[in-house]
């Protein structure tokens, strides 16, 4: 199904758990998590219902939550020193990425996307008046910079960055920060930094925002999301960071889209971060990830690259069927051997195949443990 802007439909994604849901399959195709937040975070939001929290906060956000972000961020081992000035609080990250490319793109921009990447990408663009112009990660899903130098023209106005990735879990490191600036360093280009996995870096991997670059920041709209970061997707609450002149223009258009942000969810996130410990984050995670792809070895599925970060895990399934086309194979999976995946190539604007199917390990380990017990008892 295609909408007018000619992208596949944000509904292929929820069609998979649907077709999970009709054959009693094992969802794995979408990253949200099935477990549940944490009890401290329940009970701070019951004590925002208690309290005079119900009208608009500011446009920039809960004044607490502003204080606790900056903390939360100079604590880190990658500290990033804030200013109140360069933090606006957001409703979730899809409205940030859209209101940063409002706040830039003229009629006819180009943006430059690195595929494979999530699909709102390409349509938030089109809506501000840009032109996508989609970039191919190699086939061992890394950067070549010559490459992607060479999709970059006088009409390039933005690039947009996920680290760490949806759906191939490769993170950006300095190095990568320090070339992506050296080939934009001349223009007038931007960057739209989505950085929502930022606490789920595995095998001791730090994150490394590309707001901690001293020149890229200056050009920077950075992406954080508290609905990822504490499985609480439902809340819609993030954060944006940008330089002071960037963050003005952002909220002069948040102003007339949507305000502000849920504000008992604010309390409760701002109250929470004063006890909340990113490293409970990422060892739960990377426990999920670490049972996910012990257990696929015992499955026909090949895993080239294990995820760096995020809460995907890219396989290969061509041991498996060398005719099926990725979507066939994912719905085959789903319908057939009863585990529900999403094919790599919906991460693409226009590619109809690739040899890549991609599981999400944000799950209970009882349904991770379920789900490849059962392909490997029927493989």
């Amino acid at each position: 199904m295609e909408n007018i802007y000619g992208f596949n439909h944000y509904s292929f994604f929820t069609e998979m758990s649907e077709l999970a849901t009709q054959n009693n399959s094992f969802d794995l195709s979408l990253g949200l998590p099935d477990f549940d937040i944490d009890h401290r975070l329940r009970e701070y939001l019951k004590e925002a219902a208690d309290l005079n929290s119900h009208n608009y906060e500011p446009l920039a956000g809960n004044p607490l939550l502003i204080k606790n972000i900056i903390s939360f961020n100079l604590n880190r081992k990658n500290s990033i020193r804030l200013q109140e000035n360069e933090v606006t609080v957001v409703p979730c990250a899809t409205f940030a990425l859209y209101t940063s490319l409002k706040s830039i793109l003229n009629q006819g921009d180009e943006v430059i996307v690195i595929q494979p990447s999530y699909y709102t990408y390409g349509p938030s663009i089109f809506l501000n008046g840009g032109i996508p112009v989609y970039y191919d990660l190699d086939n061992d899903f890394s950067v070549n910079w010559e490459k992607l130098q060479s999709c970059i023209s006088e009409k390039t106005k933005a690039i947009i960055v996920n680290s760490p990735q949806n759906p191939t879990g490769k993170i950006w490191s300095e190095s990568d920060w320090n070339q992506l600036y050296s080939i934009i360093k001349d223009q007038e280009i931007y960057l739209i930094s989505e950085e929502i996995y930022d606490t789920y870096c595995f095998d001791g991997k730090e994150h490394y925002s590309s707001f901690l670059h001293p020149d890229l920041k200056k050009r920077t709209f950075c992406i954080f999301s508290f609905g990822k970061m504490f499985h609480s997707t439902g809340w819609k609450v993030g954060y944006l960071l940008a330089p002071e002149e960037l963050t003005a223009k952002f909220r002069c258009h948040q102003q007339y889209i949507s305000y502000s942000a849920n504000a008992p969810c604010q309390y409760a996130i701002a109250k929470y971060l004063e006890v909340f410990d990113p490293s409970q984050n990422q060892i739960l995670m990377q426990k999920k990830r670490d049972l996910f792809n012990e257990l696929i070895t015992e499955t026909p599925f090949i895993v080239e690259q294990k995820a760096e970060g995020a809460v995907f895990q890219i396989v290969n399934f061509r041991t498996i069927s060398k005719t099926m086309t990725d979507v066939e194979f994912s719905k085959w999976l789903t319908i057939e051997k009863k585990v529900a995946c999403l094919p790599l190539s919906a991460f693409y604007n226009s590619r109809q195949n690739s040899d890549y199917v991609r599981f999400s390990f944000a799950k209970n380990d009882d349904l991770i443990i379920n789900a490849l017990e059962y392909l490997k008892k029927y493989f």
